[in-house]
């Protein structure tokens, strides 16, 4: 009996001299669930993707005797990959992607090498972009978004400063080697989007702009007057007839001069869904390049602003969810993926309303290509997993 009250006392004795650990100003990561306005932004950008692809295309297979839906089968059967990817990167943990730099970046480089220098590469309207394998094409080039924002983000995630260490070279040589294949194709636009992606993710990891200019301004100059020398005609002939396309209406200024005319006819509220006359043999790629024109021709001035709107929705929630993010390397990510996506969105629309010489960028989500719909929907998978992570204080207040 002694012995039991013995130990019971020990063991109030132990409860009572125990000491609580201190919870005061504790971080800890939760994760919640992925960015609802953002995934149901895309969605909205998907959904008026297939409208305009099905709208653009259909009198043309019909001319050609072919399924008026078989273009919106193609570009379906890409969303459905895509969408495996999206589901996939949003629950694959994103600090993990670091691993994947090296068999991403050499994917890619032999991928862009196939295209420019093996029979493998496809000529399509003079630009050799594409890669056929197993009769699947692929533009490579797309791919090599994603890969230079993983490439950035991992360099510049300790700190931005690269010019005076040995270790930038390891982050931009394999950049410089893709820009310099895409180049050869020629897709001058993606390589102005990659650039000027780079550009923005060294600021936001808070690199020098003095140093910046002072190290890059000289190689820059260099780049533009090389550029002046190895240019195509055609490229030329696009700067010289950007603003007065009247001038070769038949020639470098059609398509500017057709696109001009949906918009034109438009109008405010456009012609209704299905009633453009341009997508009739008048504008060409119109289910590509120039869908946006396609868009303002029937669904009017209320239609672009629709889209505008979107495109603007996505970016302002991919710098909220970057603002978020507890890391470095999530928000870098988060910022390189959500300039990527918006910034080719700006090019396209405001080639087709003539604010930019053309270039040959889709419209990403609408734009017919299956390569762009699949690399933007992965892009968005990742952004969408790096919106699940907070930071959340919790503070214990002792009476």
């Amino acid at each position: 009996m002694k012995k039991e009250e013995e130990f019971l006392r020990t063991m109030s004795y132990q409860r009572s001299n125990r000491r609580e650990p201190d919870k005061s100003n504790i971080q800890s990561v939760i994760i919640s669930s992925p960015d609802k306005t953002l995934l149901i932004t895309v969605t909205f950008l998907v959904i008026i993707g297939f409208l305009a692809i099905f709208s653009a295309t259909a009198p043309k297979c019909l001319d050609e005797g072919g399924m008026p839906a078989q273009f919106l089968i193609k570009q379906f059967i890409c969303f459905v990959i895509g969408f495996l990817g999206l589901k996939f990167f949003m629950n694959y943990d994103y600090k993990k992607l670091s691993d994947w730099n090296v068999i991403v970046m050499v994917s890619i480089l032999v991928a862009l090498f196939l295209v420019d220098f093996t029979p493998l590469g496809v000529m399509v309207n003079g630009a050799k972009r594409w890669i056929n394998i197993a009769g699947f094409q692929l533009q490579p080039s797309e791919f090599a978004k994603p890969a230079v924002v993983l490439l950035l983000a991992g360099a510049f995630r300790k700190d931005a400063d690269l010019f005076d260490q040995e270790k930038w070279v390891w982050a931009f040589i394999p950049i410089i080697a893709m820009v310099g294949l895409i180049f050869v194709q020629p897709n001058l636009s993606m390589v102005i989007l990659l650039g000027m992606t780079t550009v923005v993710m060294y600021m936001a990891a808070g690199g020098s702009m003095k140093l910046f200019l002072s190290r890059v301004g000289a190689g820059f100059a260099a780049v533009v007057v090389g550029l002046t020398t190895i240019i195509k005609p055609y490229q030329m002939q696009r700067l010289v007839t950007w603003r007065h396309p009247e001038s070769d209406p038949l020639g470098a200024g059609y398509n500017i001069i057709q696109s001009l005319i949906a918009f034109a006819s438009g109008g405010f509220s456009g012609v209704g869904y299905g009633g453009s006359i341009q997508k009739l043999s008048y504008l060409p790629e119109c289910h590509t390049d120039f869908i946006f024109a396609i868009i303002a021709e029937e669904l009017g001035f209320v239609g672009c602003v629709l889209v505008i709107g979107l495109f603007f929705t996505f970016m302002q929630r991919g710098f909220v969810i970057a603002a978020r993010c507890p890391d470095m390397y999530g928000k870098l990510l988060a910022i390189g993926i959500t300039f990527s996506i918006t910034f080719q969105a700006f090019m396209n629309m405001s080639v087709a309303s003539s604010f930019l010489p053309t270039t040959g960028v889709p419209l990403p989500f609408i734009s017919y290509g299956g390569s762009s719909l699949i690399v933007s929907l992965i892009m968005v998978g990742i952004l969408l997993n790096i919106s699940k992570k907070r930071i959340k204080k919790i503070r214990n207040v002792n009476g």
